[in-house]
């Protein structure tokens, strides 16, 4: 995702959990803005949740936004949600899981659950680690511990790619998520670090996503990551 001209106030090494408007997958308290209302793309009418025992994050930026999709009745669904998104990010012992309930001829709920980067928990080496570019996390509700460098809040959503009044394309940006509210409030920084991290969300995508010793399992019954 990209910035903006420097208009909100910078502190260094201020760490801070901006919780709630934002959960994995998208929550880091962020307050969605009034006015139209874009959706990013189509979403399952199912959120998940993903945990993590860290995420290294750079080039931080989170704003509000709208996803919307059909709920598992055919009803129509709109989820608010926080965008974040990073240019890279490196996960340390991530999890996710779904539960689909009451499924046909089981007669019981399933789990799909997701793992990878277990490893990197012990040898605390990259190569162990998940690695992701261009990450975008539409989350409702995030719970972590958080530490943020070089943080600029209350940046207006559609300017989160300029600095200085021109264009930073290596930053993460409004594309290819859309801010509910280009004049609605944004946050930026150049480096986050979350530890302990739960959180519900409604969609990840990315560029790229390198799972190291993934184990993908499906089991009877809820068992979610937390």
């Amino acid at each position: 995702m990209k910035s903006q001209v420097r208009g909100g106030t910078r502190w260094k090494r201020f760490a801070v959990v901006m919780v709630p408007s934002v959960a994995a997958t998208a929550a880091i308290g962020v307050g969605l803005a009034q006015g139209a209302l874009a959706a990013s793309f189509s979403i399952s009418g199912q959120e998940f949740k993903v945990s993590a025992q860290s995420l290294e994050g750079t080039n931080f930026v989170q704003y509000g936004s709208v996803d919307t999709g059909k709920n598992l009745d055919g009803s129509s669904l709109a989820a608010p949600v926080a965008v974040s998104g990073f240019s890279t990010a490196k996960i340390t012992k991530m999890c996710q899981s779904v539960v689909t309930p009451q499924v046909p001829f089981i007669n019981d709920s399933v789990t799909l659950t997701l793992e990878a980067g277990t490893k990197a928990a012990e040898t605390g080496d990259d190569k162990d680690k998940v690695i992701a570019s261009d990450i975008y996390l539409d989350v409702s509700d995030l719970q972590a511990d958080a530490r943020f460098d070089k943080i600029d809040i209350g940046v207006a959503a559609g300017k989160l790619n300029e600095f200085d009044g021109k264009v930073d394309g290596s930053k993460p940006g409004i594309q290819p998520k859309t801010a509910a509210n280009p004049y609605g409030f944004g946050q930026r920084a150049e480096s986050a670090t979350l530890t302990n991290v739960k959180q519900r969300a409604w969609a990840t995508t990315a560029g790229t996503f390198t799972l190291p010793g993934l184990h993908l399992s499906l089991k009877k019954g809820v068992h979610e990551c937390y």
